[in-house]
């Protein structure tokens, strides 16, 4: 008697018992994991802007090279359905390069730059809360912080030097998923396209005193990250 007593308790507790949800309002979510940045760096002609030769379209392109951070997210669940969500990433670091300018010496690697994404954006899961794998969606903002921008040897050989690009504001647009491997861990992938609009700027006093070229750069890349996260 005494154990049908407890077997029936058991079961009425197990009933009773609210499912484990793999994100509801108020939770917290840290995921961290290697997130790559590859720039499409659709670009204008190189023009002179100042000095001498100023309005002589060089022609050619700028293009930027991929690289690979530690990239973070931080979430915050709003309801079961809803969020906010905060990118961050350690400094992406680029190469540029010109191709195929009249200037002969400007073709080849011109410099490294450095940037910070910060993106902030709203997020959307559509499936139950209950469901272990969590696909969702999400639009934002981002802020690309440009700095440590400098000439590489051959192009400072050649003269250049005084690079410079700007900061950007632009918008951005994500898919990813998270699979809750436990109540409070998950494996996450999420990919992401971010508008990143710049002008880069640099000077060659060797062509003719006073000479800055610019090139308008579309660098809007596809951003990848595949991780962990962690649910407080």
């Amino acid at each position: 008697m005494n154990k049908s007593l407890l077997g029936a308790s058991l079961v009425t507790l197990a009933l009773a018992a609210p499912l484990a949800q793999a994100h509801e309002a108020g939770d917290i979510i840290l995921r961290a994991g290697a997130i790559t940045t590859n720039p499409t760096a659709d670009s204008s002609s190189v023009k002179v802007d100042q000095g001498p030769l100023s309005g002589a379209d060089l022609g050619g392109k700028a293009t930027m090279s991929s690289d690979t951070q530690l990239g973070l997210n931080f979430a915050y669940m709003l309801t079961s359905n809803w969020g906010i969500e905060l990118l961050a990433a350690t400094p992406f670091e680029h190469d540029v390069k010109l191709k195929n300018t009249a200037l002969s010496a400007a073709n080849g690697k011109l410099g490294t730059l450095k940037h910070l994404p910060p993106t902030l954006s709203v997020v959307y899961y559509p499936l139950d809360a209950k469901s272990d794998f969590q696909p969702y969606v999400g639009a934002g903002i981002n802020y690309t912080w440009i700095y440590d921008e400098h000439v590489g040897s051959d192009a400072s050989a050649a003269g250049f030097s005084n690079f410079k690009a700007k900061n950007s504001w632009g918008m951005a647009w994500q898919v990813g998923a998270d699979y809750m491997l436990t109540d409070r861990v998950m494996i996450n992938a999420q990919v992401r396209y971010i508008d990143i609009d710049t002008r880069a700027t640099v000077e060659n006093n060797a062509v003719a005193p006073g000479t800055r070229a610019r090139v308008n750069v579309d660098v809007d890349p596809f951003i990848y990250m595949v991780g962990l996260g962690y649910k407080f």
